[in-house]
This record gives C-alpha cells, sequence and structure tokens, in this order.
C-alpha cells in the first residue's frame, strides 16, 4: 500500500466525523428555530409572567399602574424577539443536548460515558434551579430596592418657598430594559449554581482536589463577596443571599469532589493499584536495596573474573 493510499484512509474516518458533527448541528440549528417561532407566537403571556415580580413589587407600593412603555417605535418588536431568543433556547436544549450526547458517546468508554451523563443532567437542572431563586428570590428584592428611590412630587406653590414645588419621581420603565435586567438575572444566578457541576467535574478529571479547595477557601470567599457586588443591586439583604447561596454551593463542591475522590480510591484500592504515602516509601527503598545488592553482586563477579 502506497503512502498515498494510508492517508486517504485515515482521513476518511474524519470526514465521516464531520459530516455527523455538520448533520448534529443542523438538526441543533433546526430545533432552535422551531423553538423560537413557537415562543415567538406566545410572546405576551411570557413577557406577562416575566414582569409578575414587578407588578408584585408595585403593587405592595400602592402603585396600581404596572405599566412599561417602548422609548423607540422598533423596541416592542426587539422585545418579543429577545422572548424568542431565550424561549426557543430552553425549549430546544434538551434535544441539542441529546445530539450532543450521540456525537460524543461513541468515543467514550463505559465508564467515561457513566461518569459524564450525570453530569449533563445535573447542568440543566442546577442552571435551572438558579434561575428560578434569582425569578421568586432575589428579583422581587431586587426591584423592591429600586422602586424605593420613587417620591411623590406637590404643585407648584405647595412645596414652599418662592413658589416652589417638590419634583416627582416616577417609574416609567422600558419594556426592554426591564427584560434585559430580568435576563441577566435569570442568566447569572443559573450560571452561578454551576459552580459544583464544574468543580465535581473538574474533581473527576483530576484537576482539582478537596484538600486543594480548603486551602483556597478564604480566596474563594472574597471572589464571591465580589461576584454578590457585581451581578446584585446595592442592597445588603440581596448580596448577603447571594453570598450565602454562592458560598453554601462551594462547600458543596467540597464534599462532592471529596467523594469522587474516595470512590476514586476505593476502585484503585479493590484493582490493586493504590498506594499509601508509608507504601510508597517502602516501595522506594526496597528499589534502592535492589539496585545497591545488585552492584555489590556484579563487583563480586568482577573480582571473581580477575582472580
Amino acid at each position: 500500500m502506497s503512502q498515498t493510499d494510508e492517508i486517504e484512509d485515515s482521513s476518511a474516518p474524519l470526514i465521516e466525523h464531520l459530516t455527523e458533527l455538520r448533520n448534529r448541528l443542523i438538526h441543533c440549528v433546526v430545533a432552535f428555530i422551531i423553538g423560537m417561532v413557537i415562543c415567538f407566537t406566545v410572546w405576551n403571556p411570557v413577557f406577562n409572567f416575566l414582569t409578575s415580580p414587578l407588578c408584585s413589587a408595585m403593587a405592595d407600593r400602592g402603585q396600581d399602574d404596572c405599566g412599561l412603555i417602548l422609548i423607540k417605535l422598533q423596541e416592542g418588536f426587539f422585545v418579543a424577539v429577545s422572548i424568542s431568543l431565550l424561549g426557543g433556547l430552553i425549549l430546544s436544549f434538551p434535544y441539542i443536548s441529546l445530539q450532543m450526547w450521540r456525537f460524543v458517546a461513541p468515543g467514550l468508554y463505559k465508564n467515561e460515558k457513566g461518569a459524564f451523563l450525570p453530569f449533563m443532567i445535573a447542568s440543566p437542572f442546577m442552571f435551572f434551579l438558579g434561575a428560578t431563586f434569582a425569578f421568586y428570590v432575589v428579583t422581587p428584592l431586587a426591584f423592591n430596592f429600586f422602586l424605593g428611590f420613587q417620591q411623590a412630587g406637590t404643585l407648584v406653590g405647595e412645596g414652599g418657598g418662592e413658589g416652589g414645588g417638590i419634583a416627582a419621581i416616577a417609574f416609567q420603565g422600558s419594556a426592554q430594559e426591564y427584560l434585559s435586567l430580568t435576563i441577566k438575572f435569570i442568566v447569572a444566578f443559573g450560571l452561578c449554581f454551576q459552580l459544583p457541576v464544574l468543580l465535581t467535574l473538574m474533581g473527576k478529571a483530576g484537576l482539582v482536589s478537596a484538600a486543594g479547595l480548603r486551602s483556597v477557601r478564604k480566596y474563594a470567599m472574597v471572589g464571591i463577596l465580589v461576584l454578590a457586588a457585581l451581578v446584585t443591586p446595592p442592597d445588603v439583604i440581596t448580596q448577603v443571599i447571594l453570598f450565602v447561596v454562592v458560598y453554601g454551593l462551594y462547600e458543596v463542591s467540597i464534599f462532592l469532589v471529596g467523594r469522587v475522590e474516595k470512590k476514586r480510591e476505593a476502585d484503585l484500592r479493590a484493582q490493586g493499584l493504590w498506594f499509601d504515602d508509608d507504601d510508597e516509601d517502602d516501595v522506594e527503598d526496597e528499589e534502592l536495596d535492589d539496585e545497591l545488592l545488585s552492584e555489590f553482586d556484579e563487583d563480586d563477579d568482577d573480582k571473581g573474573d580477575k582472580a
């Protein structure tokens, strides 16, 4: 067989993989477009659902008008498109994950499939949990904090002074800005809740250890405090809630990584491939003794040959 034939044979599997990847991507794009179209037809109920925390916060303050305005002529259309993009991704995500799994799974061993599949299930679940926490806990607190900067105005001449009055500060929010802020909260907390999944997967790959995560615990606390200050409004209560939740997830990650390490150690012990530190020292001492004895025997052989 010539070298050209060998190159063509080796390139054939690559072409097959690229073809399969293209087909999988086409399926994912089609599923995403179908999800977008479905959400575009029902964007009004979805928008009403997303504005419920704002309306509840305004109702608690005695404000019955929960209207949002369109600053630009095309803003309403882009609100519908934004909802369609987010909803299409959510609806098509299970199918996209399935396509990813079918593409990756044939190249994995049985134990690798068993290790990787739980993370694919846990990741969307934790994102949904974080998004739910953001929508039902964080956004009402944040909106209540922001609405606290309103003030009632007075007519000219009623505020005292020479014909002066008190200017009213009332909320007249943009629909696009409100939707953007709400989506940022949902996505940010959904990603924060991926921390146990990410660290456990890294522990499974041997990139991090439970002892290492414990040793940087104080730095993690500072990082979580900075994160809480960046992704939440300047409200102490909201920041404390986020810090407690994310730090709790960090501790859960340490526990999960520790379990992964114990399971790996048990498997290696069952296969006879695990050595404790003392056992490793004994093995090294025995190897050193064997080397010294072999050198001593070689010297005796050399002396015998000379004699």
